[in-house]
């Protein structure tokens, strides 16, 4: 019977712990809303104060917080919430993904871009450096004439762009 919850990869973080983390954790973002909310006011004075609307969505954060909470306790203490090997793939884009965010305000959207489909292609999806390079190029330019020429809406530039004149 262990076997049926555990899988054939073996271990990893049981499901029970990672609801009752995550109800924990959306439960102190909860307090939070409401704290700030009443720190900017969260009353009425001939209208809504800054903190009445988040205020009430802080208290609803709290309330469906509680619920998981308990909805947690319930869940199978052995049952597996994901195998290690699993989680080591959602890293391979997680980490990525956070890198590239890091850098779109120092380097602009375009070589951060660049470089991650680049990065993705070649790693995780095993295509040769040729085609890797063409869509790693292809992509941004094709998302630069769409919105930035035609729609005119302005996206992050960074030194790359300056040098270009764009």
């Amino acid at each position: 019977m262990e076997q049926a919850h555990q899988g054939a990869g073996g271990g990893g973080p049981k499901q029970r712990a990672v609801e009752l983390g995550t109800a924990l954790l959306t439960l102190l973002f909860g307090f939070i809303v409401v704290y700030g909310s009443l720190k900017v006011g969260a009353g009425w004075d001939g209208g809504p104060q800054a903190g009445f609307f988040p205020f009430y969505v802080g208290l609803i954060i709290i309330g469906c917080s509680v619920l998981n909470l308990v909805s947690a306790y319930r869940e199978d203490p052995v049952a597996l919430f994901a195998e290690y090997s699993q989680l080591g793939q959602v890293l391979k884009v997680l980490v990525p993904s956070c890198i590239y965010v890091a850098l779109v305000p120092a380097l602009g959207i375009y070589v951060p871009s660049i470089l991650l489909i680049f990065v993705f292609m070649v790693w995780l999806g095993k295509y040769g450096i040729p085609l890797s390079l063409a869509v790693a190029f292809g992509v941004p330019i094709f998302f630069y004439i769409t919105l930035e020429r035609w729609f005119l809406i302005p996206l992050p530039k960074g030194p790359v762009e300056a040098l270009l004149g764009l």
